[in-house]
């Protein structure tokens, strides 16, 4: 395939090129005089390998300069050795391995080598130039999910250490049994700037339910009039021990609190149970709500606000956000998610690979290389076509066999 692939390549160029002195000499018949050809092989790496090719010149008589006619002719950059195609599998490859592993297996492939400050420098252009994320008012999204994630920057805090910061994204679903598309991810970005951003693509206004783990400023910026807020049972179970331990509770001491929550119904509960139930169950799907509500009222008491001020006021916070999937069974006769573990398996190969691979980041690098694992992993299915339009390839091109000859020698 190389060989066939760069003979066309040679044979294009010599036709382009000889047409474009051609062009010259009829402009200006005395101004050009061709000068033979470089003495070094221009090298341009390929999706196919190393291809290699002598430039023709050109001697300008008026500026008494020499100039290469095919350069011009096509747009062939001057100090760029690597066009856009032959950066695919590389750019691929580096959302789920390390620049420097991506490009070895490039090269093992191609035959021909790539930098890796080459090839991040493409991941840098190719997600400035096509991954933007696009404005979505036009699709009905009814529920928002939130969460996120600490990252390593390469700059360093106060401590001498490198600085963490927040890595944050959301997804969005259209109905019940629906999937979440990813929507939106920021770095060292506040939940207030990231509603805004979320209202400017979305139709904000028309969204039912957010899900998220509570985390701190997530209900006061993300929580719109009429929406309501599905805290994650999970994360409410796993953190109590941790409000428990702020407010100089031992582990020891603990286990009553613990026990009180685990014995609230609304935190035992799973969606495939609970959607076995119908509209006739009504009696007993209120009677778990009203036990839910008085099993939290009890452990609020359990709680005094003068011994234990960060563990009341985090029971009364969660009961108020982990029931919402009540409010809306009542409303709709469909259950909602009762966690937040749609985002958390999204994100578990891409946290994977931030901690484990990339380690420190700069801002903007990992936001780039984020917007381009978004269009890779989540949507593989516009990867080809993503290309088709970065590359401007012409869908009505096509070849067609017209003849086979052979020759007996």
């Amino acid at each position: 395939m190389a060989e066939l692939y760069f003979g066309i390549l040679r044979a294009i160029f010599s036709a382009l090129e000889e047409q474009a002195i051609a062009q010259l000499k009829q402009a200006s018949p005395t101004r050009y005089v061709k000068n033979g050809r470089q003495g070094n092989q221009r090298q341009i790496r390929t999706s196919y390998g190393l291809f290699r090719y002598r430039l023709a010149r050109v001697w300008d008589k008026k500026t008494r300069t020499t100039v290469t006619p095919l350069t011009e002719a096509i747009g062939l950059p001057r100090y760029s050795r690597c066009v856009r195609e032959s950066t695919e599998g590389g750019i691929g490859l580096v959302c789920h391995l390390s620049y420097r592993k991506s490009v070895k297996e490039v090269t093992r492939i191609l035959g021909t080598r790539m930098s890796k400050s080459t090839l991040h420098r493409q991941v840098q252009q190719f997600a400035r130039d096509m991954c933007d994320w696009p404005n979505l008012k036009k699709i009905p999204y009814r529920f928002l999910m939130v969460d996120g994630s600490k990252v390593r920057l390469q700059e360093l805090g106060k401590n001498g250490h490198s600085r963490k910061v927040e890595m944050r994204w959301a997804l969005a679903s259209l109905g019940e049994q629906d999937k979440f598309d990813l929507v939106g991810m920021w770095i060292d970005t506040p939940w207030n700037e990231i509603r805004q951003d979320l209202e400017h693509r979305l139709n904000y206004s028309k969204l039912e339910v957010l899900f998220s783990d509570g985390g701190s400023g997530i209900e006061e910026n993300l929580v719109a009039p009429g929406m309501h807020h599905q805290r994650c049972i999970w994360h409410g179970k796993r953190d109590f021990p941790y409000i428990l331990y702020a407010d100089k509770v031992k582990k020891a001491q603990q286990q009553p609190f613990k026990d009180k929550l685990k014995s609230i119904p609304a935190m035992n509960l799973k969606r495939s149970e609970l959607e076995k139930l119908t509209p006739e169950n009504f009696p007993k799907v209120k009677e778990l709500a009203e036990k839910t509500k008085q099993g939290f009222q009890e452990l609020i008491d359990a709680l005094p606000e003068d011994e234990y001020p960060k563990a009341r006021k985090y029971i009364e916070n969660l009961s108020q956000g982990v029931t919402a999937f009540f409010d809306m069974w009542f409303a709709n006769n469909a259950w909602i998610h009762l966690n937040t573990n749609a985002i958390e398996s999204a994100f578990s190969q891409v946290k994977n690979r931030i901690w484990a691979i990339g380690k420190r980041w700069s801002d903007t690098g990992l936001m780039n290389w984020l917007k381009v694992v978004a269009k890779k992993v989540f949507y593989p299915s516009s990867w080809n076509q993503l290309w088709a339009e970065y590359l401007g390839v012409d869908s009505n091109l096509q070849f067609n066999l017209r003849e086979i000859r052979y020759q007996w020698l």
